[in-house]
């Protein structure tokens, strides 16, 4: 069994950031998951509120961060899911598709997955016109009649991203104001080809081998109509990706999330957790590349000890 001093679960912007800390700290790191390394924010078109960087797309983002790691030295294992874990004792077995591993301390920053509407014809229409990712799937529909549902910041994007390639673009809200940020609400106004159905809510998608209507209805007049459709793009939000971890013995709250302190610490002793997958209230990179700094020094000092290192 291969054994490191940390191994960090999860290669979004809250581990790779820890990363980076943990192997300037002198930390033997690793860094597992199950996809590519750079997490959700490589699908995300367009950062705007990432100090530094006036505009920059999510995927360059993602790529600098890996890349910064993997210079610095850091072990990146792409495409390696963790499918058990023993966390209880000092030392932590991790379990993988390919290997066993044991770490002194463990960073859990598995991020989270998008959230389901749960209406017929979801399921079945996934790849085949039902999508949770704009700029992974929005070129596929130049020129069509795509849908948007939500009302966030993450609908607000999406629709802008696609009023570029799709014909028309509508964006279903079940409330009748958006909660994104202003600047975005103001940039969809200004679009001709977006329009906004409001109190509307997605009763189901219909279909052959695509997708080819969605019934809608109005959740204050009761009302349904049947529109024709060639994508919909869910942007609801997301949970964490804790389940696994919580049957490790981590504490999580009622809505899936690991709760954590200021110092990124979980219940259990050497098991920290940053980004998405914890019960921070703002879901940011931001705050995801903070949080991923601050437990990364913090098992450096559970790890070392340090002259500093007290019970505070």
């Amino acid at each position: 069994m291969e054994t490191w001093d940390v191994i960090i679960i999860g290669a979004g912007s809250a581990g790779l950031s820890a990363v980076i800390y943990a192997v300037r700290s002198g930390l033997k790191s690793l860094v597992l998951d199950e996809q590519f390394a750079g997490g959700v924010i490589a699908n995300v078109p367009i950062i705007v509120n990432y100090p530094g960087f006036l505009e920059i797309s999510g995927a360059e983002l993602a790529q600098k961060m890996t890349d910064h790691a993997r210079k610095l030295g850091a072990v990146v294992h792409d495409i390696e899911a963790v499918t058990a874990l023993n966390l209880q004792g000092e030392t932590k077995i991790l379990t993988t598709s390919v290997a066993t591993y044991g770490a002194k301390a463990v960073i859990i920053s598995m991020g989270s997955h998008h959230k389901e509407i749960g209406v017929k014809g979801e399921k079945e229409f996934r790849g085949r016109g039902v999508s949770y990712c704009g700029v992974c799937d929005g070129p596929f529909f130049k020129g069509k009649r795509v849908f948007v549902v939500g009302g966030g910041n993450s609908a607000c994007i999406t629709a802008l991203y696609l009023s570029g390639l799709a014909v028309q673009v509508t964006v279903i809200h079940r409330r009748e104001i958006f909660r994104a940020e202003d600047s975005l609400i103001k940039e969809i106004a200004g679009k001709n080809n977006i329009k906004i159905l409001w109190n509307t809510e997605i009763q189901e998608i219909k279909g052959d081998k695509q997708v080819r209507t969605v019934i809608l209805q109005n959740n204050k007049s009761g009302q349904t109509s049947e529109i024709e459709a060639d994508a919909v793009f869910i942007q609801i939000g997301e949970s964490p990706n804790s389940q696994l971890v919580a049957a490790s013995g981590v504490e999580i709250d009622k809505y899936g999330y690991i709760k954590i302190n200021v110092r990124q610490q979980t219940n259990l002793n050497g098991v920290f957790a940053a980004g998405d997958v914890t019960n921070h209230p703002i879901k940011q990179v931001g705050t995801a590349v903070g949080q991923g700094i601050t437990a990364a020094l913090e098992a450096y000092a559970y790890i070392r000890r340090p002259y500093y290192k007290n019970d505070r």
